[in-house]
């Protein structure tokens, strides 16, 4: 089948502005998004921008706005789409070329959350155990990839870029429920600022974004919750 795709291209260092540019392209129904930018960068115009690695909905760095949503370009088959087909770069992130966007100050959100397990005791002889039921509490969050198409869904980013958005937060949440850490004192006062879960107003823009398909609404109301018991606690008299 001929396809038309349009494709919203720019270049910072030799353009001023950005602008779309059409093509058409032989594709199959069973075609994903990706094979169709590989079209157009291997037999139309090969200074095309684009992220792409596993294929696979897996490493996430091919997410893109396709048809007016946040998607992996990699699970977006061509035959669930109505054509044309509209390739945009992901809003609310500096574009560095086309389709290729900036991830620095979402990653320095998600370092700011300390993406990691903090226990300081001795470690055991073996590994830390955790049961079935303490595993189930972060099983959702766990799946993110961190391929940005919460956040950048999100309003209340597109109006204030310092807020941590939804990705930092899923990763706080991951290892908040993690009944093996013991860093909840050192990542909940990042998030009780003002740019943190504080200006999430539940428009579950992120839920719908999320290739893996993690509720990330409900995680984000988890770490309100956590926030409100910490500091709704009495206090005791010196």
């Amino acid at each position: 089948m001929r396809l038309d795709v349009k494709i919203l291209r720019f270049n910072p260092e030799a353009e001023a502005r950005p602008q779309w540019r059409a093509y058409t392209v032989e594709a199959q129904p069973t075609d994903r998004v990706l094979d169709v930018l590989h079209e157009v960068k291997w037999r139309h115009d090969g200074s095309l921008a684009f992220r792409r690695s596993c294929a696979h909905g897996i490493c996430g760095s091919d997410a893109m706005m396709i048809n007016g949503r946040n998607r992996l370009a990699c699970k977006v088959l061509v035959r669930d789409l109505k054509p044309p087909i509209v390739v945009e770069p992901m809003r609310g992130f500096p574009v560095v070329k086309d389709l290729v966007v900036s991830m620095e100050g979402f990653f320095e959100k998600y370092r700011k959350i300390k993406p990691y397990l903090i226990n300081d005791e001795p470690p055991p002889e073996t590994e830390r155990l955790q049961s079935p039921a303490d595993r189930e509490q972060f099983e959702d969050t766990s799946k993110c990839i961190l391929c940005g198409a919460c956040t950048t869904s999100c309003p209340s980013f597109w109006a204030n870029s310092a807020y941590l958005g939804p990705a930092a937060i899923v990763q706080a949440h991951r290892f908040l429920m993690d009944s093996r850490d013991h860093g909840a004192a050192q990542r909940l006062p990042a998030l009780n600022e003002a740019s943190g879960v504080w200006r999430c107003r539940t428009i579950f823009n992120c839920t719908e974004a999320c290739p893996r398909g993690i509720n990330v609404t409900k995680a984000i109301g988890d770490v309100k919750k956590l926030l409100v018991n910490l500091f709704s606690r009495p206090r005791r008299n010196p």
